[in-house]
């Protein structure tokens, strides 16, 4: 089992992972031409995309779903909240869709994918874990805060990308306006470096592999922050800390 990103962060987000025959999409925030392009760069042709999960509707995750499915014949998994705020407006009708029940597992192929729900403002967003039977990615962006039943659900995996928004420091000086700086700090926001740390640090880590820190603000964070303060906690090198960059997202990463 593998997985890479084609960027992450506030211009497009969308992860690649595969296992055995089958390769899915998590989100596509980027432009039809883009998104192959960024495909192209890991060695991926667009028509082996199995399916596309969609975890919300905002445009950096969305943006690009509808053209790319339509293109390619490629379905399309989304919460029916997911599917109204967006779908509904921009989806063609030869597009298959498929509901996701934010609680309930399901399959594509070779691959297990488990939803769960996230306080953000969107109308039912959710974010996923991806496994093989043997190993579990957990990807979480796109959270203004924990639950319980997150840190269930990222307990004990191979691999994390988790979000690291913004330093909160950064974000207060760094010149928003008070109500975006409002928004993004709250509870249905995007998760700060402080907030990802104390996460990170009531999960059950021991089989993690791969740790990536991703959706990191080009201009309320610094990558070296988010290395620092997730290594702190995990007792390893910053070095160690992998992140997920707007313009080459990130290359292969195994669960062996």
């Amino acid at each position: 089992m593998r997985f890479a990103s084609l960027g992450s962060g506030s211009a497009g987000n969308a992860l690649i992972v595969e296992a055995g025959a089958t390769r899915l999409m998590l989100d596509c925030g980027f432009g039809l031409a883009d998104t192959v392009f960024r495909l192209e760069r890991i060695g991926v042709a667009p028509e082996s995309i199995a399916a596309i999960l969609v975890t919300h509707e905002h445009d950096d995750h969305v943006g690009g779903v509808w053209r790319f499915a339509r293109r390619y014949g490629t379905p399309v998994h989304l919460t029916y909240g997911t599917l109204v705020a967006s779908g509904s407006a921009f989806a063609p009708a030869d597009v298959a869709t498929r509901i996701v029940d934010g609680h309930s597992p399901f399959a594509i192929g070779d691959l297990e994918i488990f939803p769960f729900p996230v306080p953000h403002d969107a109308r039912e967003p959710v974010q996923f874990v991806i496994g093989d039977g043997v190993r579990r990615l957990g990807v979480l962006t796109d959270t203004g805060c924990t639950t319980a039943h997150i840190e269930v659900s990222l307990s004990g995996l191979e691999g994390l990308v988790l979000e690291c928004n913004y330093d909160e420091e950064m974000l207060r000086v760094g010149g928003y306006p008070p109500p975006l700086q409002r928004r993004i700090a709250g509870r249905l926001g995007h998760l700060a470096n402080s907030a990802a740390a104390d996460l990170l640090s009531r999960l059950n880590a021991s089989r993690l592999q791969h740790l990536v820190a991703a959706h990191v603000s080009r201009r309320n964070n610094h990558a070296d922050r988010a290395r620092k303060v997730l290594a702190d906690v995990l007792g390893c090198s910053p070095e160690w800390i992998g992140v997920a960059n707007q313009d080459g997202g990130f290359a292969w990463r195994s669960l062996g």
